[in-house]
């Protein structure tokens, strides 16, 4: 018999020894184990803890496409789920899973939840977080808009530019560093005025190590490139943190064509009409009206 079936043959005699256990994977690949049971478990490659604390509500599940939703709490630790990890946002959309194990046995058990972190709370001394379910993504609006600027994000699927391209990175540290969101390097001229705006900020080292910033504003002048960051870092980032300053894109044609070479995958509609074409009707001495370019 599987694993489950065997479970499942458990729960129908009349002793049953069952835990609760719960998975954690951060978007950075990090993963956590809890559990409910006075002793640690471990299966699937991952050990789960029993001096966390964490517990969870009922699980709303049904048929269906419903979202089936539910809540966690635990205690903030230094062994697990940290504050300055919850403050940075490490743990913003991790994927969660709920198992329920025979303590015994555990490779006798059954998922009964598989989703990710929604809103997360901190509280006195803990967290309060609600699980979302995988339904939920059902409530996302889908389909693409017709636009004259490029829909997708550079280096995505839809653009499938390489940001590993020579000449669309730049990975150093900053010399200054103010209120967590304006940087300075001193003469890093290699790259072009503006040529990160819009770009991200990858910070692969210090406290910060992991986290991803959209960048304002890119200027250079005097010696120096001052980069504005459009928030700040949700934790300590230092002079001498390892970073990585990616190109921006303003999602023009002209901007795939000439800073990107990458026009056959761009993903607007430059010649769609605009609303003066719109609103126009016919009238002696009009423009030609046929349907062709506007180019």
């Amino acid at each position: 018999m599987s694993g489950a079936e065997q479970f499942a043959a458990h729960l129908a005699g009349g002793v049953t020894e069952v835990a609760r256990c719960w998975r954690v994977i951060r978007r950075d690949g990090q993963r956590f184990g809890f559990t409910d049971h006075d002793c640690t478990l471990v299966f699937d490659g991952t050990t789960f803890k029993a001096d966390t604390g964490l517990t969870a509500s009922a699980l709303s599940q049904s048929t269906g496409l419903s979202v089936d939703n539910t809540e966690a709490v635990g205690a903030l630790s230094d062994a697990s789920i940290t504050e300055a990890d919850i403050e940075a946002g490490r743990f913003d959309g991790a994927e969660v899973e709920a198992w329920l194990v025979n303590w015994r046995a555990p490779e006798n058990r059954v998922l009964q939840f598989r989703g990710s972190f929604g809103e997360l709370e901190r509280q006195a001394g803990g967290f309060q977080v609600e699980l979302r379910g995988l339904a939920e993504a059902m409530n996302r609006r889908m389909g693409r808009v017709y636009q004259r600027g490029c829909s997708a994000v550079l280096g995505d699927g839809a653009c499938r530019f390489d940001l590993a391209t020579p000449g669309y990175a730049y990975d150093g540290a900053a010399d200054r560093v103010s209120d967590g969101r304006f940087l300075e390097f001193d003469g890093l001229d290699s790259f072009e005025p503006r040529w990160f705006e819009r770009g991200r900020l990858r910070v692969l080292s210090g406290a910060a190590e992991g986290l991803v910033a959209v960048i304002k504003n890119d200027r250079f002048s005097d010696g120096i490139r001052k980069v504005e960051l459009w928030e700040a870092l949700r934790a300590d980032l230092l002079p001498g943190d390892l970073l990585r300053l990616e190109a921006g894109c303003d999602k023009r044609m002209e901007t795939c064509r000439l800073k990107f070479s990458n026009l056959l995958n761009f993903q607007g509609f430059p010649d769609i009409p605009g609303d003066d074409w719109v609103m126009a009707y016919p009238g002696r001495g009009t423009a030609s009206m046929d349907g062709g370019s506007l180019r």
